[in-house]
Parts: structure tokens; sequence; C-alpha cells
């Protein structure tokens, strides 16, 4: 009987020590406008104007758009954290899609930076800008009209 009431302790011990989800156990640090502003605009301008000035041969000009690729890559996922995507109507599916072109585009903004491959990474600029401009278009209309794009 001890047995017993010691092997059910165990397990229903177990059951109440069971981890939280991340998005409890780490409750988000920014509000959407302090990503926006304060990481991804930055990163996204960082890495565009790299492209538009030709990039570079220095090393810790490498080292910066890759920290910036590294940023847009991950804020991207941060973007899509349970809580972050606002809910009018059915629009959530394309929070998500919009946030994971974001991450797809910092992805692969950091394997070109990483090799150091200007003309890929000046191949990706307009995927880069695309990934923000769809997002804003839908969300932020104010920012980027309908009808027109950021350029």
């Amino acid at each position: 009987m001890k047995r017993a009431r010691m092997v059910a302790f165990i397990f229903s011990a177990g059951a109440l020590a069971q981890p939280q989800s991340p998005s409890e156990a780490f409750p988000p640090a920014a509000t959407m406008k302090q990503l926006m502003v304060d990481l991804i605009h930055p990163a996204s301008n960082d890495i565009l104007l790299f492209v538009y000035r030709g990039g570079s041969k220095d090393d810790k000009e490498w080292a910066a758009v890759r920290r910036s690729a590294l940023t847009l890559a991950e804020s991207g996922t941060l973007l899509m954290m349970p809580g972050r995507a606002p809910n009018p109507g059915n629009a959530q599916g394309e929070w998500m899609k919009d946030a994971k072109m974001l991450v797809d585009a910092g992805t692969a903004a950091y394997k070109a930076a990483q090799a150091k491959d200007a003309k890929a990474l000046a191949a990706l600029a307009e995927r880069l800008d695309a990934s923000c401009t769809a997002c804003h278009k839908q969300y932020r209309p104010n920012v980027f009209p309908r009808d027109g794009g950021s350029k």
C-alpha cells in the first residue's frame, strides 16, 4: 500500500511539474512598436544601405550585416509568438505568412553575408523589401498606401 501511494505521488508530482509553454514562461519584453522601431527597421535599413552602397570588403561591415540579417530572421520569429499577431477577422494566417517571409529573407541574407556574397545579398534586397511591404500594406496602411509599395 505504501508503495502504491509513493508511485501515485510521483506521478502526480510529475504532472504538476510540467514545463510552461514558452510564451507563459517568457513574456514579451518589447511592444510591437519597439520591435519595429528598435530592431526590425534599423536592421533592414543597415542591410539595404549596405547593398545600395555596393557592399564592402571590410570584415567589420560584413559582421554588422550578419548581425542585422540575424536580427531580422529572429525578429520574424518574435512576431510569430502567441499574442503578437493582431486578429482583425481571419488575419492571423496572413500575419504568420508575412512574419515567415521576414524569417526567410533574414535567414537568406545571413547566409549571403556569412559567405560575403554581395551579389547574393543584392539579389535579396527586393525580397527583404517585399517582406516589409506585404505586412505593412495590410496592418499599417498609413505607412505604405495600398496602391503603392515602399519605393
